[in-house]
């Protein structure tokens, strides 16, 4: 699959899911590193005007996915990608639209996380991301630990 292809299958994919096509993201860019989505503020607001603490943490669970994602079908690889665990921090509230940006931790290696994969049929990878500010200080930050599984061939 071509890299354009890959990000068109993903933008599909994203709103068969009920509570993410209620979020209304879109991709916004991927640099190859780096996926970058985005929610309108209107369609994840709380009750006090900001963005909603659960719309931030799918925001940025669903660009480290995607990330993980696109990385293993650049690989050839069909698997089924969880998140493990996560940690998120709301640093500020933000009252704008949301932009997320999903990468590898900084010690990750794409290369070990898709040989064990191939070796074991399994593998796990370090994934940050964070939304920003407006001024660009971060509103919330996520590290995260994903897990894929390859699915059977057939």
């Amino acid at each position: 699959m071509t890299h354009d292809d890959a990000l068109a299958h993903l933008d599909a994919h994203y709103p068969s899911m009920p509570p993410v096509r209620a979020l209304q993201l879109a991709i916004e860019s991927f640099d190859g590193e780096r996926l970058r989505l985005s929610a309108p503020l209107a369609a994840n607001v709380n009750d006090k005007g900001c963005a909603f603490g659960g719309s931030l943490a799918s925001l940025m669970t669903l660009a480290c996915w995607g990330r993980v994602w696109l990385e293993l079908d650049a690989a050839g690889l069909d698997c089924d990608i969880y998140v493990a665990d996560s940690r998120i921090r709301y640093l500020a509230p933000l009252y704008d639209d949301l932009h997320a940006q999903a990468a590898p931790a900084p010690d990750a290696r794409w290369d070990e996380f898709v040989a064990a994969i191939r070796a074991k049929g399994r593998g796990r990878i370090e994934m940050a991301a964070r939304i920003d500010l407006p001024d660009g200080r971060p509103a919330t930050t996520f590290d995260a630990r994903f897990a894929a599984i390859l699915r059977p061939a057939g």
